[in-house]
């Protein structure tokens, strides 16, 4: 039987969340303040539960990046992800390492935006899968082209590009409640770096 390594990438892969220091990286301390004062009722909103936490993301993601030419973002991934190869834990660097070198079933699913995440795996061993954002024209229109991957998208998303997912032993990582239902798909789970069962990803 085939083995897949799942990984979540923000918080576990790296030490933060990458939306935060993407946009301040790109915007600048200053104005990302001011960008997340103006969405801070949706913000609070989504904390509370009451507020769906993709639509939030998306309208943070839209403020920001709207109208925004790809090339000019991915420009920003590149250079954000070549600026910012401390974020990842090095305990998971050493691991991805090894399982490229072995050429193992590597696929990161994350709910980040892809064009910043995929830049930190400069391996095509690496398969990234995650949040798209909509393009017309050239352009970024501020929505998202998918559904965020969160949640059952994950598993959605994993099932897309493997779809005989059920032949597969499944080894995965993550950190939040995001990441629950991909943890508990898992024949093996880690949640913040210790295994846990299947029952425990699904509580």
């Amino acid at each position: 039987m085939k083995t897949i390594y799942a990984f979540d990438f923000d918080g576990t892969i790296t030490k933060s969340d990458t939306l935060l220091g993407f946009i301040g990286f790109v915007f600048g301390k200053p104005r990302m303040t001011l960008g997340f004062l103006l969405n801070l009722p949706w913000l609070v909103l989504m904390k509370l539960g009451l507020y769906d936490n993709g639509k939030t993301k998306q309208r943070v993601f839209s403020h920001f990046f709207k109208g925004m030419t790809t090339d000019e973002f991915n420009s920003h991934c590149k250079r954000f992800a070549e600026s910012h190869k401390g974020i990842i834990r090095s305990e998971m660097n050493d691991l991805i390492y090894k399982l490229t070198e072995e050429r193992a079933d590597i696929i990161v699913v994350s709910a980040s935006i892809v064009n910043w995440v995929q830049p930190f795996f400069n391996t095509e061993n690496v398969c990234v899968i995650g949040t798209e954002a909509e393009v017309n024209e050239g352009c970024l229109t501020g929505r998202f082209s998918t559904p965020n991957c969160y949640g059952h998208e994950k598993v959605r998303r994993l099932i897309d590009i493997r779809p005989d997912l059920d032949r597969y032993h499944i080894v995965a990582y993550g950190d939040s409640r995001g990441d629950r239902e991909l943890l508990s798909i898992a024949n093996v789970a880690y949640y913040k770096g210790k295994a846990i069962n299947s029952q425990q990803a699904s509580d």
